[in-house]
């Protein structure tokens, strides 16, 4: 029997992934919690598609071995649905971070033969495939060295793509946003650990190298960096100066956030969730995009070494993406690669466990491929 896909959540940034699998030879069936939501969103696809109500007994019965299960729930839910993806012997998606109880699951998981993907969105997801991708070219150069120093940065962010006088616009919850910024970051930098408290404390400068020209943001680091160090293949006794997965904004957008930033500084922890509810529903109602209002994606990972203080391999990926009439530039790129990590996993490419966006260079490379065969244009530079 054909094993079907089961696609959980319906939301904007699911549209493009949904369409991509469509097309393919598994059937696919799109659950929500809300039915006439995911049929108005999905309505203008042209495409005779499955749409149920979520409900959780009614999913439980129609999975059936062997099936991939994509989670596009907030992220609360996806251990529950992982959990039910091994209990029924099915392979489970997700763009979400790997968090630890995902983790603390790969051992079932493996012995059951089990896949459960994660971290194959945009951020995380396309930036991991870039990374690897260069650590890759530079390990196999003439000048990789352990000894050597390494600067590596990773930035992403998504805005509208007519700038607006708040500097950005919400393609996902304004509460995640808020909670994001509310989160301690970590990072290298001088070849030392640096810490914040909030985005704010630590707001630098980046210079992006566009094909069309350069373009300054603001950026600062985003969670905690220093795990990835071992995930890109860093390895343990080389000499890392900077290490840095961040989040790009528009020039001016910490002026136009400056009254957020206070209050947000102010609140006590005990007040802090439920005023962060009613900030995001403030926010939402004002700085949501229109229909057909076009969005832009800029992500930018670079790996530069030197040696004896001159600069002896550097080279950059930078993606630069609107919307467009195949959908949001961010639901493209959270969307499609999830289907790619469904396509891979049906063909038996991914490896049994939990496991994030793949490291493997022939797999890389093949969805970077799958990706500008879509329409996506990365760009790569050498040198400075």
């Amino acid at each position: 029997m054909t094993p079907a896909i089961h696609w959980l959540g319906a939301g904007l940034s699911s549209t493009p992934g949904i369409l991509r699998l469509e097309a393919g030879p598994c059937p696919l069936i799109v659950w929500n919690r809300t039915l006439e939501k995911a049929r108005h969103t999905l309505s203008e696809l042209n495409a005779d598609i499955d749409i149920r109500r979520l409900d959780w007994r009614q999913l439980r019965e129609s999975i059936a071995p062997g099936d991939v299960l994509v989670s596009m729930l907030p992220a609360t839910k996806h251990l529950e649905v992982a959990e039910l993806c091994l209990q029924q012997g099915a392979h489970f998606v997700s763009s979400s971070y790997l968090s630890p109880e995902m983790s603390g699951l790969h051992e079932r998981a493996e012995s059951l033969r089990l896949c459960l993907v994660n971290e194959v969105g945009l951020d995380p997801g396309i930036d991991h495939l870039l990374a690897h991708s260069l650590v890759d070219q530079y390990q196999r150069s003439e000048h990789f060295s352990p000894r050597n120093q390494h600067f590596f940065r990773s930035y992403c962010g998504g805005f509208p793509k007519t700038p607006n006088e708040f500097r950005y616009k919400f393609s996902w919850s304004p509460l995640g946003v808020l909670r994001a910024l509310k989160s301690p970051s970590k990072w290298i930098a001088g070849g030392e650990i640096k810490t914040s408290r909030a985005p704010w404390h630590a707001l630098t400068t980046f210079t992006a190298r566009f094909p069309g020209g350069d373009e300054e943001f603001e950026a600062f680091a985003n969670r905690d960096s220093l795990p990835f160090l071992r995930q890109y293949g860093f390895g343990e006794d080389w000499d890392v100066r900077e290490f840095v997965r961040g989040t790009l904004r528009l020039a001016g957008w910490s002026t136009a956030w400056r009254a957020i930033f206070d209050e947000l500084d102010q609140l006590a922890e005990d007040a802090a969730e439920q005023r962060m509810v009613e900030l995001s529903r403030e926010l939402e109602e004002k700085y949501s995009y229109h229909p057909g209002e076009p969005d832009r994606v800029a992500l930018c990972v670079e790996l530069e070494v030197h040696r004896d203080q001159q600069v002896v391999w550097h080279r950059s990926c930078q993606l630069d993406s609107h919307g467009n009439a195949q959908g949001q530039a961010m639901a493209r790129l959270v969307s499609w690669p999830v289907s790619f990590a469904v396509d891979s996993i049906l063909r038996g490419e991914l490896p049994a466990g939990v496991s994030a966006a793949p490291d493997n260079p022939q797999r890389v490379t093949q969805w970077l491929a799958h990706l500008e065969s879509l329409g996506e244009t990365i760009s790569r530079r050498e040198g400075t």
